[in-house]
């Protein structure tokens, strides 16, 4: 496929200032990448599901061992041979590593290509972030079952934060947004919230402490877990998305006696990420997007840092013809 848009993930940033030594270091060269969307321009011979032309998509794996239970029950992201990701993974068919989006083409095995619907095709470099951001939040969300009647808190307005708003409203439950910065406010009622906590203010989450059945959780940098499930309910639930570059202490009281469930996710298999592409195509969701150059990629990460972006950049990679 020829690669069109690819998303920069918060991921990348780590991947390639190799801050993950401890679970999964970077191998140089790297390649980041895994927020793709392009269009198919070659098919090999047993391909049923593309043709030359389609549209199509690539999240954050292109292959697994096809054969464990987890695998087969669809949970790709879980395999335990060891999914082989888009970047910065052993590749068992070609040897080496393989290689990101940051490039103009891609090879993939099709079970692992996604299907973009033409509803989409309007707005591409707005769907290339659904392929991490997007499944990242979409998969907590419906497998803690969001919906109407349950008091839903995303806590951090970032690339994943803001799409976490978007689905939960989408999904149609009562939607907050938790957030350190007041001024963000507004934009998180624009994208969906219906209110909006300032965790910094210390009434504000008193007055809300008990009173969450979930939270999903995409803050990537160190911060209290404590601070943020006291607002569960009983037999709430907090879910982490986000992965911070050290481990976060807990007081396990907090979650024991009011019987209270910390939990973690990480993406989702390949059924449910096309599930998760068809529903954006049915509701008009997309990602807020600035969509850079290739050559803006280093700019573009130290704004990253200063979370400077509302809400993710996105390479327009024909740029890289003229770069």
């Amino acid at each position: 496929m020829e690669i069109l848009y690819c998303g920069v993930c918060h991921s990348d940033l780590h991947q390639s200032r190799d801050e993950w030594q401890t679970w999964n270091p970077t191998t140089f060269p790297c390649v980041p990448g895994h927020e793709i969307v392009g269009r198919v321009t070659k098919t090999g011979a047993q391909v049923t599901k593309f043709k030359v032309g389609d549209l199509a998509a690539v999240g954050c794996m292109v292959d697994s061992c096809h054969t464990c239970v987890n695998c087969k029950d669809g949970f790709e992201q879980y395999c335990e041979q060891g999914a082989t990701f888009t970047y910065n993974s052993p590749d068992k068919v070609s040897g080496g590593h393989t290689y990101g989006g940051y490039s103009d083409s891609l090879t993939v095995v099709e079970s692992f290509a996604l299907r973009v619907s033409d509803k989409l095709a309007g707005n591409l470099a707005a769907v290339a972030p659904l392929l991490c951001a997007g499944i990242t939040t979409y998969s907590p969300l419906r497998h803690w079952k969001v919906g109407p009647g349950r008091k839903v808190g995303v806590i951090g307005l970032g690339g994943l934060g803001h799409m976490g708003v978007k689905f939960a409203a989408a999904f149609g439950a009562h939607v907050v947004m938790i957030t350190t910065t007041a001024a963000k406010g507004a934009d998180a009622q624009r994208l969906g919230a219906h209110e909006v906590i300032v965790s910094t203010d210390a009434e504000q989450m008193k007055k809300a402490a008990g009173s969450f059945d979930f939270l999903l959780n995409t803050v990537a940098a160190e911060h209290d877990l404590g601070t943020y499930l006291n607002l569960l309910k009983r037999d709430g639930t907090m879910t982490l998305v986000g992965v911070p570059e050290k481990p976060l202490p807990i007081h396990t009281v907090q979650l024991a006696f009011p019987r209270r469930q910390l939990a973690g996710s990480v993406i989702g298999g390949i059924p449910e990420t096309q599930e998760m592409l068809d529903f954006c195509a049915e509701k008009g969701i997309y990602s807020d997007i600035e969509l850079i150059p290739i050559s803006k990629i280093n700019e573009a990460y130290a704004r990253l840092l200063k979370s400077d972006v509302r809400y993710r950049f996105v390479i327009d990679m024909q740029s890289l013809k003229t770069a």
